[in-house]
């Protein structure tokens, strides 16, 4: 007995140092025991140097070469390099225009100083109005480009035009590096990095806008939202060292932060993933604190917004800032009860129920006692959009109708399952979802589970970082389903899960442990598989994708738009400078850009008045009499109105619509014919095939 007893109680002692703080003295320990005291630690130095070292090379390659692959792109597309400044800009389309508008104006300011309050007291862009632009429109990507663009002497090498896009190209390319870097975090192989870019790069109609409209503010945030979430991955990551947590940390401080400042829906988008985190918190338990520390990020980042963003009630307003003040609120409430007990489970149902009344009544009095109107018209959309509501407003069901808007289309599903993304993501997701539920049913059944989880276990639903990540991409997903435009916030993330699941060892082993595999080694055989199962996607992609990304290179295209460039032309050399121009809002976007020359609206819905503009100035293209439209026009101090033939064309009205039975024809078709009362109100003074440009008469002269 007294020889068994001795190598007993050397076991228990090395678990116990283990288990201690002092992490150094165990790694020093294991050093001294191996028979070769130097080779050993620099062969397996040398390797994680190596394996980092490429890992990193190829994240930031990839990275670069999206960005190339983007400007080269662009170039084919409208032929960029050989167009004139005023089709280049043509090719900014409806608040796209706006944005660059206003950083032409930057440019044009005699001093930055001057320039930012130009744009905060703007009262050249709206007819009749004074508006922050900078506010309104989150200008702050326009006032760092100009900044940029002036302190770097780029004046003097390169157009503004191609600074501008060159930048948004670059964060595409930190997009798809940040995209690189989570995968490889999670699977812990840079392999997962290059399928996630493959999968992003073949899919990216349904991944991104950029190739549609370049100065979205969504093309300048989402990669700072990458980041976060890259930073966040490693931070929630079980095995961390001290300096990497730190960093991880920083990083997610000072990416949540620009997010928030580069997007106005940040907050919305940061409210997602505090759900995931509360959840988290609630079903995973060892990472608590770790969550708490994201939770102070966000408070902080959301206070110096609102200081920095000219008192923006909308952040003190958002479901995120009363969300975190409730869990914060519900931490301090808590009790310090044994994990696993009876009491214990209890409180985390109270819990529960304690954080989602507490956010819901937080949000309320804040909406009571903060003057707010930015973004109501989002949660009336959402109303009628889920059925809980009945409008007749115009900007409503006009919305409605917007494709972006809609149901996902089946191409989508289609285009995801030919690229073979939508099959794998579905299979790692589930696999992924049933091994969290069965690690939280262990939980709750007061089963303690290992600290560190290793291959042999099978349980990639324990790892903190997979927890999160799946329940933040099922709120995407969900949202996705309802609202297609929203597609470009989940599919990035459909490519790095996918990727990271297929290229994993655990998670094909938790798939093996469940089979009771036993006729093959099952840890060989997911070596095997995330090796294998990759590189054959790989090869298949590469074989079946590539070409047509080779071709879409070689193809010279052309944007081919004279009627607009005509158009424009015209404004530019008989207009007067004091001019304003009334139309459809996205038109006035273009004319804002091309010409300087003030309108009575703007491609905008985060204002109530120029929700109300919009509506007016589209009735033009309804049944309504010249005295009408005449009353509305002049109302905005417009002196001449633009008539599209595409949107006349369009737009018709529904059976049982009250305006059917008016007995006025339809404006657009009917001032086309240049007889009484028409002629009295408008004069005709400039026609293409798509445009009708009519003087709105100062002088009213009824004739018969």
């Amino acid at each position: 007995m007294a020889e068994e007893e001795g190598p007993t109680v050397e076991l228990r002692q090395r678990k116990k140092l283990k288990t201690s703080e002092n992490k150094e003295s165990v790694k020093e320990e294991k050093i001294s025991d191996t028979p070769v005291p130097e080779r050993a630690p620099k062969h397996v130095l040398f390797q994680r140097f190596a394996k980092i070292f490429i890992g990193c090379l190829a994240a930031v390659t990839s990275g670069m070469m999206y960005a190339l692959y983007l400007s080269a792109y662009h170039e084919r597309k409208f032929w960029f390099s050989n167009r004139q400044e005023l089709e280049r800009e043509i090719t900014f389309q409806g608040d796209s225009a706006i944005y660059y508008s206003y950083y032409k104006d930057m440019l044009k300011a005699p001093s930055f100083e001057r320039g930012v309050y130009e744009l905060t007291h703007n009262n050249k862009t709206v007819s009749l109005k004074t508006i922050n632009a900078v506010q309104q429109m989150s200008l702050y990507p326009e006032l760092i480009a100009s900044v940029l663009y002036q302190a770097t002497g780029s004046n003097e090498i390169i157009e503004p035009v191609y600074f501008y896009i060159g930048i948004v190209f670059g964060l595409q390319g930190i997009y798809v590096t940040a995209l690189f870097v989570t995968s490889w975090l999670m699977s812990g192989t840079w392999l997962a990095g290059m399928l996630t870019v493959a999968w992003f790069i073949i899919n990216r109609v349904d991944t991104t806008r950029i190739e549609y409209s370049i100065p979205l503010r969504e093309n300048w945030a989402l990669p700072y939202f990458a980041c976060q979430i890259a930073a966040l991955t490693g931070y929630l990551k079980s095995n961390l060292n001290t300096y990497g947590e730190r960093f991880c940390y920083l990083l997610m401080s000072a990416s949540t932060y620009t997010f928030m400042m580069m997007w106005e829906y940040s907050h919305y988008l940061l409210f997602l993933q505090a759900i995931s985190l509360f959840l988290l918190d609630s079903f995973s338990l060892q990472q608590s604190d770790k969550v708490h520390e994201v939770y102070k990020i966000y408070i902080f980042s959301l206070f110096l917004g609102y200081l920095l963003q000219f008192e923006n009630s909308a952040l003190l307003v958002s479901p995120l800032l009363s969300l975190v003040v409730a869990l914060m609120l519900a931490k301090c409430l808590q009790l310090n009860v044994k994990k696993g007990t009876f009491i214990a489970k209890i409180m985390k149902v109270i819990n529960f129920y304690l954080v989602c009344t507490l956010t819901v009544t937080l949000n309320i009095i804040m909406k009571m006692f903060v003057p707010h109107k930015e973004n109501g018209h989002m949660l009336k959309f959402l109303e009628v959009k889920f059925g809980l509501n009945m409008t007749k407003n115009f900007t409503m069901n006009w919305l409605l109708c917007q494709e972006s808007l809609q149901a996902p289309s089946q191409d989508f599903f289609l285009r995801l399952t030919q690229s073979s993304l939508l099959p794998f993501y579905i299979l790692v997701l589930i696999i992924c979802f049933l091994s969290m539920m069965q690690v939280i049913f262990r939980r709750i059944n007061g089963k303690s589970l290992k600290e560190t989880i290793t291959l042999e276990d099978g349980r990639i639903g324990g790892r903190p970082e997979i927890i999160y990540h799946v329940i933040h991409t099922i709120l995407l997903g969900s949202l996705a389903m309802v609202i297609e435009g929203l597609k470009y916030l989940w599919t990035p993330y459909v490519c790095m899960l996918a990727a990271f699941g297929v290229c994993s060892p655990e998670l094909w082993m938790t798939l093996f442990k469940w089979l009771r595999l036993r006729t093959v080694h099952p840890v060989l055989l997911a070596l095997i598989l995330s090796m294998a199962v990759p590189t054959i996607i790989g090869l298949s992609l590469w074989k079946e994708f590539f070409p047509r990304l080779m071709t879409e290179l070689m193809e010279l295209q052309e944007f081919y738009d004279p009627d607009t460039v005509e158009l424009m032309t015209w404004i530019k050399r008989q207009a007067p400078v004091a001019a304003v121009f009334a139309g459809s809002p996205q038109l006035m976007g273009a004319i804002k850009l091309c010409t300087g020359w003030m309108v009575t609206s703007l491609p905008l819905y985060n204002d109530d008045d120029l929700l109300k503009r919009n509506e007016n100035i589209y009735q033009i293209y309804s049944k309504r009499s010249a005295e009408d439209i005449y009353k509305i026009l002049t109302s905005y101090k417009a002196n001449y109105l633009i008539v599209e033939d595409a949107i006349c064309n369009e737009v018709v009205c529904e059976e049982g619509d009250k305006l059917t039975y008016s007995k006025y024809g339809r404006f657009c078709h009917e001032v086309k014919i240049n007889y009484s009362p028409y002629v009295n109100y408008f004069t005709r003074v400039y026609w293409n095939r798509s445009y009708f440009v009519y003087k709105i008469n100062t002088v009213i002269s009824f004739q018969s």
